[in-house]
């Protein structure tokens, strides 16, 4: 006999744009599908960021708060843009990556000839918060390793998890970058996402979804210990 779904358990519709030459997943989460006056967060606002804010508009949908998972110019590129559509719209970054917003050497844009820069963030995580959107309660994890301050968002009873850089299908984020390492990746994907349950579905920052199982049993970089 199949048990029927927990109709209690607040589920997130998750709204995915890829945007710019790096094809970032940005993403819109709200409680349930979209509609008018439905609260939303923004995770990750990159390069070109028309189509998501045109969603927004479109969805009439009320920002609460832009979420970065860390501050590499490919995931922090269009919040300039955003902040101005969304002018009271709280920013949240890891505290140790507050100075990367406007330093185009730390955010790696100097790099490509393309310095970015942006709005300073507006409430800095440390990891261990616990954020509230509608009735949904997701959970901060600092994931470190691939930037220092990454972070995961855990929304643990719908089994979801935005994971930025940290952990892709069948692969990680760099390393070779000032401030990666690959030690800390590693132990930030063991003890903190591994831990999770293994049906948890993770929504990376490049590339399409992966589950927990999955890349615990076939990840060739970071194989579950």
């Amino acid at each position: 006999m199949t048990t029927p779904p927990d109709k209690s358990v607040p589920i997130p519709s998750i709204q995915r744009f890829v945007l710019g030459d790096f094809q970032t997943n940005c993403y819109i989460i709200t409680q349930g599908e979209p509609s008018k006056d439905k609260r939303c967060w923004v995770i990750d606002v990159g390069y070109q960021p028309d189509a998501m804010l045109d969603a927004i508009g479109e969805q009439e949908l009320v920002v609460e708060a832009i979420i970065l998972t860390h501050a590499h110019a490919d995931h922090i590129a269009g919040v300039t843009q955003a902040r101005t559509a969304l002018p009271d719209c709280p920013i949240l970054l890891h505290e140790s990556e507050e100075s990367w917003m406007n330093d185009p050497m730390l955010n790696l844009s100097a790099n490509i000839g393309l310095a970015v820069t942006a709005p300073a963030p507006t409430k800095l995580l440390a990891g261990g918060e616990e954020l509230t959107l509608d009735s949904m309660t997701w959970q901060v994890r600092h994931t470190p390793g691939h930037s220092p301050g990454g972070i995961s968002l855990i929304h643990h009873e719908s089994k979801t998890a935005m994971v930025g850089d940290t952990l892709f299908q069948g692969s990680i984020g760099r390393t070779d970058f000032p401030g990666s390492s690959m030690e800390t990746l590693a132990d930030s994907i063991r003890h903190q996402l591994y831990t999770l349950d293994p049906k948890t579905v993770c929504c990376p920052g490049h590339g399409p979804p992966t589950t927990i199982e999955h890349e615990m049993n076939s990840n060739p970089f970071v194989p579950a210990e």
